[in-house]
């Protein structure tokens, strides 16, 4: 037990040293940066982190000129795009030129890089043990090797306790595959987040709107006619409560997506954070009161790093599992089959 404990103490130390880009200066540009540059760590890159340096990713561009023309451009990375067009390299950014302005961004960053692997890797794990299933391996004997039991496990998990807890039963099925992909896929972008030169995507707000724009979307085209009914009509209250009550269902449509974007981003944001500013105060001593107090902060900033590293993996999957309970409930409220027994509904129905 002492010796898996210091392995995993050594193993987070080692991850912890291992993120030059975090803080000090930029060796390669020669340009003094902050002792720790928090936001600058968690915001949306134009290149990849890796162990072994940047990998600078393509711009691709679609802007008009000050004369009206609209023009795509694309280029290997920020510089070369620079080179070839009027654009500016401002602090690794590009700035149009007077008179111009960018359209459409498609360029490709680090978090648009793990949204795309966390997804393809849960659909990729989802058509594989799908394979397995055809022919017979967890349908007719029972599942083979630890992998397979866990992704039956987690499988069985959204389909019951989420999709036909919270959906009626001849219709929570069909939703079950994008549950459980987006569970999946939200649980790698939040591990993926934990290694040191890796982003968490999902601490981009554009990745967890997008998710919450998917949910809106199939919770509104999966509305009955009593969920449009409850929202406009309100059967069996007086009309004069109409008036109050339908502004603010037509409100809950949107917030109701808007909070699963805002949670998701939130929680994972601020535990980046939180590692960051703790394992930053081991530079920051030792740039205020010299080596030895580094060192001996380090001792402490490295345990509650450990402890961190422990409840993120925790929150990485809980976040996964809120974000997909809760697209499970609202999609459900939308789907249900409401029964009216009030006598002024029927009365007032009636023909």
């Amino acid at each position: 037990m002492i010796q898996t404990l210091r392995r995993v103490f050594l193993t987070i130390l080692f991850l912890s040293a291992s993120t030059p880009n975090i803080f000090a200066s930029d060796a390669a540009s020669g340009e003094e940066e902050p002792i720790l540059d928090v936001m600058g760590t968690v915001v949306d890159h134009d290149y990849l982190k890796t162990p072994f340096g940047k990998l600078y990713l393509p711009r691709l561009i679609l802007w008009g000129d000050a004369d009206g023309n609209t023009n795509f451009d694309a280029a290997l990375n920020t510089h070369a795009f620079a080179e070839k067009t009027s654009f500016e390299e401002v602090d690794y950014a590009l700035v149009a030129p007077e008179g111009a302005h960018i359209i459409i961004d498609f360029s490709i960053t680090s978090h648009l890089i793990y949204f795309w692997m966390g997804m393809i890797l849960a659909v990729w794990i989802t058509v594989s043990m799908a394979r397995r299933y055809k022919k017979g391996v967890g349908r007719d004997i029972e599942p083979q090797g630890a992998f397979q039991n866990i992704f039956e496990v987690l499988f069985v998990f959204i389909r019951d306790d989420v999709a036909r807890s919270n959906i009626d039963d001849h219709k929570a099925d069909k939703y079950v595959p994008y549950f459980f992909t987006v569970f999946m896929g939200i649980a790698f972008m939040n591990l993926f987040g934990l290694l040191p030169w890796a982003a968490t995507a999902t601490a981009d707000l554009t990745v967890t709107a997008t998710l919450a724009i998917i949910t809106f979307i199939i919770t509104q085209f999966s509305g009955t006619k009593d969920y449009w009914g409850h929202i406009f009509w309100f059967p069996g209250v007086p009309t004069w409560v109409r008036a109050i009550l339908t502004p603010v269902e037509i409100l809950g449509i949107f917030t109701k997506p808007f909070a699963l974007a805002i949670r998701l981003f939130a929680n994972m944001l601020s535990g980046k954070i939180m590692i960051i500013a703790i394992l930053g105060l081991i530079f920051i001593f030792a740039d205020t009161f010299g080596p030895a107090a580094g060192y001996g902060v380090s001792v402490v900033s490295v345990v509650l790093t450990v402890v961190l590293y422990a409840l993120k993996v925790f929150v990485a999957l809980l976040q996964a599992y809120i974000f997909t309970l809760l697209s499970a409930v609202f999609i459900g409220m939308a789907a249900e089959d409401h029964h009216h027994d009030e006598e002024g509904y029927h009365a007032e129905h009636a023909v």
